[in-house]
């Protein structure tokens, strides 16, 4: 790594809190003060996403949109190679979306309150019959018109390659009842891999699939469909085409 982009990332890192924080209560006040809609207050999350990005010198290019239709809500099912799968989509990405969040996020001062304002998805993450209960409630959400990402191999991989998908993310897609569209995104754990603190530059390629409609899957066939979607974002990464 070159002194400059070290100075770039470190730079990044620096700033991160206090963006966070600043976008943060600029999304409260435009939706509590000043009535805006959610959908417009995503200004200040794309800022945010996008700042990040031109820090540390990373590009962002997209594959695929016209798979998309820009009324339909979906469920947005990806492979998590890195923090900048996260800033990349939230910066760059123009469908309309909120994020799926562990309720402990919520009970952050300022950050907590405007997740919550902004429309973001709380989910229990404990078992038994409270995670079930907030499942149902998200898959209700994303019925009634709100799109997600989620990332069903359930963290970060740990050497770039796409793991197996873990069904419980699944469910939510088949309980909400909404189209799911794989997406690959490449490079990113070029730039950031897990347990690295310094980004390197670079241009992250976001591929969009086709959209898989789940009316006709049931809870039981949970499994089958994370084989597909797993194979479907598979096809998506350079990596895995060899």
């Amino acid at each position: 790594m070159s002194l400059f982009q070290r100075f770039r990332a470190v730079l990044a890192l620096l700033i991160a809190p206090p963006l966070t924080l600043y976008v943060s209560l600029c999304t409260i006040i435009d939706i509590i003060l000043f009535r805006r809609s959610q959908l417009k207050a995503q200004i200040h999350p794309r800022f945010w996403g996008k700042t990040i990005c031109k820090t540390v010198g990373v590009t962002v290019t997209i594959e695929g949109l016209e798979n998309l239709q820009k009324e339909q809500n979906y469920i947005f099912v990806a492979n998590h190679a890195s923090q900048f799968d996260i800033f990349s989509f939230q910066g760059y990405f123009p469908h309309d979306f909120r994020w799926i969040a562990k309720k402990e996020l919520f009970r952050i001062p300022i950050f907590g309150f405007a997740m919550k304002t902004t429309g973001f998805i709380a989910i229990d993450r404990s078992r038994g019959r409270a995670a079930l209960k907030s499942l149902t409630a998200a898959a209700e959400k994303i019925a009634g018109g709100t799109s997600v990402l989620i990332f069903p191999e359930g963290t970060r991989s740990p050497d770039g390659k796409l793991h197996p998908f873990k069904s419980g993310a699944i469910l939510l897609a088949i309980k909400s009842g909404v189209p799911v569209v794989p997406i690959g995104f490449n490079n990113t754990f070029q730039i950031l891999p897990k347990n690295k603190l310094l980004a390197q530059s670079g241009t992250i390629t976001i591929r969009v699939g086709k959209p898989i409609p789940t009316t006709s899957y049931k809870p039981k066939d949970k499994q089958i469909l994370a084989e597909e979607l797993h194979n479907r974002v598979a096809q998506l990464l350079y990596e895995e085409k060899g």
